[in-house]
């Protein structure tokens, strides 16, 4: 990145931006910049357009979209008729639910006459609506009638709606709910809520003429969005001059700072001042990985980008998430379900968020396949039944030591990863300690983590009481304990390198630990399965055919709940292993922004 400090006229603030937005290769930095009210508005503003577009996309995809509706003349004018035709669709759509239930509710009093009901009442004459349960009203309605004269209206096997004619005023004490008397009769209602529908299919004409002006719509969304990003600039710019100048800070890319400037070089009546970011300095982030690197940049946008001048993790850490992904499924039916889930989105979306998350299950759904193939498991079935012949890996005899070592392999490659970082950055000697570290665990694992994994996994010459290993652990003592703090009076170095080995300890065993969740969630995931492949054939009747629809059903259901929770936990807990145990051993420093130049925005930006 290059750094530029701008000097300009305030009052050529707004010609300038639009000058850096139509280069679109200048990041404008607006650190600390607070909205105003009318700020507020605007981004109000740009928020309904954008949930418009939306609502207009999926008003496009129903049968109610009139593709042959003409466009309004302004993208603002399709917005606020959106939004009036939206509003109303809201009210029209509660009033139709509640006539609905006044409609259920009046139809089993039948057919009668509001009005006649609003004569009886001015003569005081009431008539009170009840429903009882049957057995109590055939019971009681001997003493009821003797307080009020009682009319059945209705009557099913176990209901009764009745009416007692009284007086206003009058107490009854009958053991039956009384409920408000009917606004309108059921005939009325229905009626009522025809003439509401047939309002709501009107307001159709007003949302296709929307919907065929999205464009003008996400034209007139991204003029208010080029409007908030002048303002951003221009209210966090430092003042000078009595407010006759203004101080704006702004970043580049290195390969396209010659552009930038030849812009400036030819602008009138702007000074700058180019200069490489400096350590202290805010610098945005633009990763820049290959095609298979960037299908996992989102994974790591979740957590934030790394600071500028360190290493960006994403190639690093993709195979790892893609292999315990596979591992917490752990099923090759489940992952050729993915895989066509994967395949169908590739195929459907051809750019932009979507394109990259598709590629991102694809991959995904193809290591599951893999793991699932490798372990021999199908849908919960065991494929070394049907291939004994084929040497399946026994996942839930084995797999435990196997998490502990991938755990361990991925810490080393994050340590591996921290001491080249620090050796970039500030110097060989200051990641001396870390090596130390990196020596003492490899050390550990060659000599007595392998022989567990596998006992012929000797490595001659280098068992836990070879020299060979010990010299490795005391040149790896000496490392953490002595040059931790470079140019530090060596007691100090050695009462650092204590504390911190007490420290790394700890915190190196739970992160090791940690990744026993990639056999429990892959266990659990399995067995679940198992279990509903029982319950399949354990509970379906032994009547032909009905027997093979219960169990498709159970399994259809069973397996269902079964990929949809384990593909939750398979897309998580790798997740958490990446960004806490090995972002902490690989020294993973976060960046506050990422690289957001301005520019003109075209109808596709999100």
């Amino acid at each position: 990145m290059s750094k530029y400090d701008f000097i300009l006229y305030a009052g050529r603030s707004d010609d300038f931006l639009e000058r850096l937005r139509e280069l679109g290769l200048v990041d404008v930095t607006c650190t600390g910049w607070e909205p105003s009210e009318g700020d507020r508005l605007l981004i109000a503003s740009i928020e309904g357009r954008t949930k418009a577009l939306d609502a207009l996309q999926r008003f496009r995809d129903s049968e109610r979209f009139d593709a042959a509706a003409a466009p309004f003349a302004t993208g603002e004018e399709a917005y606020e008729r959106y939004t009036q035709a939206a509003q109303e669709r809201t009210a029209l759509r509660t009033e139709i639910g509640q006539t609905e239930k006044a409609a259920e509710e009046a139809r089993p009093w039948g057919d009668f006459s509001a009005e006649t009901l609003q004569r009886l009442a001015g003569r005081g004459i009431v008539l009170r609506f009840f429903i009882a349960q049957r057995g109590v009203f055939e019971k009681s309605r001997e003493a009821w009638n003797a307080q009020a004269p009682v009319e059945v209206i209705r009557q099913s096997d176990s209901m009764i709606w009745f009416v007692a004619v009284s007086h206003e005023g009058a107490e009854l004490s009958f053991d039956a709910q009384e409920v408000k008397a009917p606004a309108m009769t059921a005939r009325a209602a229905e009626a009522k809520v025809a003439a509401l529908a047939e309002r709501l299919r009107a307001t159709d004409a007003e949302m296709s003429r929307a919907a065929v002006s999205a464009s003008l719509i996400e034209r007139d969304r991204n003029r208010l969005r080029e409007q908030l990003q002048g303002l951003k600039a221009t209210a966090s710019a430092e003042t000078a001059a009595d407010g006759t100048l203004l101080v704006m800070e702004g970043w580049a890319e290195s390969e396209t700072s010659d552009k930038v400037d030849a812009l400036l070089d030819e602008y009138p009546d702007v000074l700058y001042l180019k200069s490489d970011p400096a350590p202290e300095d805010e610098t945005p982030v633009k990763l820049k990985n290959n095609r298979f690197a960037r299908i996992f940049e989102m994974v790591g946008d979740m957590y934030a980008r790394p600071k500028y001048g360190t290493i960006d993790l994403t190639p690093f850490f993709a195979p790892f998430y893609m292999l315990f992904f596979g591992i917490c499924l752990n099923d090759a039916g489940y992952g050729l379900i993915l895989l066509a889930m994967g395949l169908v989105m590739l195929w459907k979306f051809k750019d932009g968020m979507m394109r990259r998350a598709a590629w991102f299950a694809t991959m995904c759904a193809a290591a599951t396949v893999a793991v699932g193939l490798f372990c021999g498991s199908f849908f919960g079935l065991s494929l070394k039944e049907y291939f004994p012949e084929i040497p399946f890996f026994d996942f839930q005899g084995q797999f435990f030591s196997w998490a502990l070592a991938l755990g361990l392999l991925q810490i080393l490659f994050g340590l591996l990863l921290k001491i080249v970082l620090i050796s970039t950055t500030t110097g060989f000697r200051y990641a001396l300690s870390t090596l130390g570290w990196f020596l003492i665990i490899l050390a550990g694992s060659l000599a007595a983590g392998l022989p567990m994994l596998d006992a012929a996994w000797v490595i001659p010459g280098f068992t836990t009481s070879s020299p060979a290993f010990y010299g490795a652990i005391a040149a790896g003592a000496v490392l953490m304990l002595f040059f931790n703090s470079p140019g530090k009076n060596p007691f100090v170095n050695l009462g650092t390198g204590l504390w911190d080995t007490y420290n790394n300890i700890t915190g190196i065993l739970s992160d090791v630990l940690s990744y026993i969740r990639l056999f429990a969630i892959g266990l659990s995931g399995g067995v679940l399965a198992l279990v509903f492949n029982s319950l399949a054939t354990g509970l379906s009747p032994d009547i032909p055919v009905v027997r093979e629809i219960v169990i498709v059903l159970i399994l259809l259901v069973g397996h269902g709940i079964n990929l949809f929770m384990s593909a939750i936990s398979s897309f998580v807990h790798p997740m958490r292993l990446t960004f806490v145990e090995f972002y902490k051993n690989a020294g993973f420093e976060m960046s506050n922004r990422s690289f957001d130049p301005l520019r003109k925005l075209n109808q596709t930006d999100k």
